[in-house]
């Protein structure tokens, strides 16, 4: 009896440890997977900056202050630089100078003179976004002892770019693009406030649709319908649509949405609809089991007080069960902000610069844009993409704690 005890002790004990390790190794790729991602993408919060003494001369932009949002200050850049560097003189070089700094520079000095008229034919010290070039040579650590052919940024460049170091004329700082911005071809300007929005506009269409609908359906089969073959087929149906792959529902959205309905590609309506459709069943599932774990009792106190049963629903089960019809819907809105196939089935993989003003302009959501950004050529984007999936799983965190808020306080012991 003994030797079995110990057996069966020794086979416990194993058996816990195997729990252990499998928690551990969970424990330990997510660990990885987040210090990949960070460490890859933290550099995409931060840009170049190159200080540059320059003067912008009234007579070449003209004495009409309302147009100078479009003026051309791109002389006057080429001109600090060469004042910076003046033993540049061949074409060629010269061509290479005015690529350490960014065609987004020019922007940024007509925000300045627009904010301050006085800088208009004065000499002034503005920091100005550095070239993609630039970027990559400092934070790679580029130097001269590797082969030129191996990289992108000449040995000339090389050579501004250490003296410009030397006088302090460099810093890596904050890119207020990022958040600003919609996506460039350049990766140095390129932001991911476009697809910010963009998401919130599907999924403030997502839940218009998916929430009333959801709720409402699963209220009728829980309270009012009765049990027959078509209402077990229903449950059937729904039970097995929380289970299909979510390309699917791209293809339904570009048939009946799209083609059908004839809503504008690539709109934020149509992948909020489309994701709605997705996220139906988890919503109708969820808010059957939070209102299936009502006590009875509830519904029978209100009935023997003379309720009706739309005000047994609407006046007792239905408040007590918000706590898990709130936390089901948050959890599939989260699902919905993470899928890509619905959306690039439905066109939202278009190249978008401006950001959307409404759910009928052509936009881009964030897992999408973090899709295009991974299948771009220049190596900057890389850490732009990680820059993105760091802040969607940060506002996917936020959901998920909003919905374990929700959850608590809401939450009735039986």
């Amino acid at each position: 009896m003994n030797k079995l005890m110990n057996k069966r002790k020794k086979a416990e004990i194993r058996f816990k440890r195997y729990g252990q390790i499998a928690i551990l190794l969970a424990l330990s790729a997510l660990v990885f997977l987040l210090f990949t991602i960070i460490s890859k993408g933290w550099h995409g919060f931060l840009h170049m900056e190159i200080r540059l003494e320059m003067t912008v001369q009234g007579q070449g932009i003209g004495e009409d202050k309302t147009k100078w949002r479009h003026a051309d200050v791109a002389p006057f850049i080429k001109q600090a630089l060469l004042a910076k560097f003046p033993e540049v003189s061949d074409k060629n070089e010269v061509r290479e100078l005015v690529g350490l700094v960014s065609s987004g520079a020019i922007e940024t000095v007509r925000k300045a003179m627009i904010a301050n008229p006085l800088l208009v034919n004065n000499k002034t010290s503005l920091w100005l976004p550095a070239s993609d070039l630039v970027d990559r040579a400092i934070k790679d650590n580029i130097t001269s002892a590797t082969p030129e052919q191996n990289r992108r940024i000449t040995n000339k460049q090389l050579e501004w770019l250490g003296k410009l170091q030397q006088e302090g004329a460099i810093k890596l700082t904050w890119n207020p693009y990022f958040f600003t911005r919609g996506d460039s071809r350049e990766p140095e300007l390129a932001g991911f406030m476009g697809s910010i929005v963009g998401s919130l506009f599907t999924i403030g269409c997502c839940i218009f649709f998916a929430f009333p609908v959801g709720v409402m359906a699963a209220i009728y089969l829980e309270e009012f319908s009765k049990k027959s073959k078509i209402t077990e087929l229903i449950e059937l149906n729904i039970n097995n649509l929380a289970a299909v792959p979510s390309v699917v529902y791209g293809l339904l959205g570009l048939s009946v949405y799209l083609n059908l309905f004839g809503v504008p590609r690539s709109a934020p309506l149509a992948g909020g609809l489309t994701l709605a459709l997705m996220i139906l069943p988890t919503i109708i599932i969820a808010t059957r089991a939070s209102l299936r774990a009502i006590p009875d009792s509830i519904r029978d106190a209100a009935r023997g007080l003379g309720a009706s049963p739309l005000q047994v629903v609407s006046h007792h089960t239905l408040p007590l069960a918000i706590p898990g019809i709130m936390t089901g819907t948050i959890l599939g809105i989260a699902r919905a902000m993470g899928e890509t196939a619905p959306l690039l089935i439905i066109g939202m993989v278009a190249f978008i610069v401006d950001i959307p003003h409404s759910p009928l302009d052509a936009s881009t959501a964030m897992p999408v844009q973090t899709y295009l950004w991974a299948t771009s050529p220049q190596e900057s984007f890389i850490e732009k993409t990680n820059a993105g999936i760091m802040t969607l799983l940060c506002i996917l965190a936020l959901i998920n704690s909003a919905a374990m808020i929700i959850r608590k306080k809401f939450e009735h012991k039986w």
